[in-house]
Parts: C-alpha cells; sequence; structure tokens
C-alpha cells in the first residue's frame, strides 16, 4: 500500500472503473474512459493514491460511482512494499511497480517511483515520479 509520509494531501473525487476491485491505498492512473483504475505494471500516468476500498460484494461494485483519491504531487513522499530486496544502494534510482500496492524494485522499465529513502528490505520510501498531471510515462 502506498502510504503518505509527507507533503499535503489533496483529496478529489474520481469516477471509478466498474466491476474492479479497488485496494485503500493503491495507486490509481485514468483508463482512457473518464474513470480511474488500479495501476500495475504497465501503468505510466498515475494520479494518486485511492483513499477508498470496493469490493466484488460492494452495491456500487457495478457501476462508476466517485471514489476520494488522493492525489500526488512533485515532493510528495509515500511508503510503500517492495518485491525484491531493497537496499541503501538503490536510494536515488527509479523502479516500476509490481502492483498498485506494491514496488517492483527488479524492474526499471517504466520507471514510474523515485526511491528516496531506505526503511528495509522490504519497505521503502519513494515519490511518484510519473504522474498524470506531468505526463511522463505512457502505459502500454
Amino acid at each position: 500500500m502506498f502510504k503518505r509520509i509527507s507533503g499535503k494531501p489533496r483529496l478529489e473525487w474520481y469516477p471509478k472503473i466498474a466491476s474492479t476491485v479497488i485496494n485503500y491505498g493503491g495507486l490509481m492512473y485514468p483508463d482512457g474512459s473518464g474513470a480511474i483504475q488500479p495501476a500495475d505494471s504497465t501503468s505510466g500516468n498515475h494520479l494518486g493514491v485511492s483513499m477508498k476500498a470496493v469490493a466484488a460484494a460492494d452495491s456500487d461494485y457495478a457501476a462508476n460511482t466517485k471514489i476520494p483519491v488522493d492525489v500526488v504531487g512533485e515532493d510528495d513522499v509515500f511508503e510503500a512494499t517492495v518485491t525484491g530486496t531493497l537496499t541503501t544502494a538503490m536510494v536515488g534510482n527509479f523502479y516500476d511497480l509490481s502492483t498498485d500496492l506494491v514496488v517492483n524494485v527488479g524492474a526499471t522499465s517504466k520507471k514510474v517511483v523515485l526511491c528516496v529513502g531506505f526503511i528495509s528490505a522490504t519497505l521503502g520510501l519513494f515519490k511518484i515520479s510519473a504522474r498524470a498531471a506531468d505526463f511522463y510515462v505512457a502505459t502500454s
């Protein structure tokens, strides 16, 4: 999960993609059809972090209802779990995602997050470098 560590939260409401499970604390990106969806290893321009979980059993699961998103900014820092082994030598490098909740420190093709701090082998501090506001990285 992406947990804000620094920077001022900026909540905005966006329609979610229908019939998709959404994790609280998951990184989100625009789906190209007017909704947002969970990020993955191929997503590029991230909007922010979901502040609401959506489960298949929820009454609005199949609808495009709006959910709150903590929109990421240039100087915001988030704590996130990693797959692979994070080391202090990785601080200052860019990495990919495994899922909307997890950074993949073994992949560097998309470079959508910047490691700015080491906490442990499985937990680090990151800036979201590929933001929808900046349009740096294409979704593939």
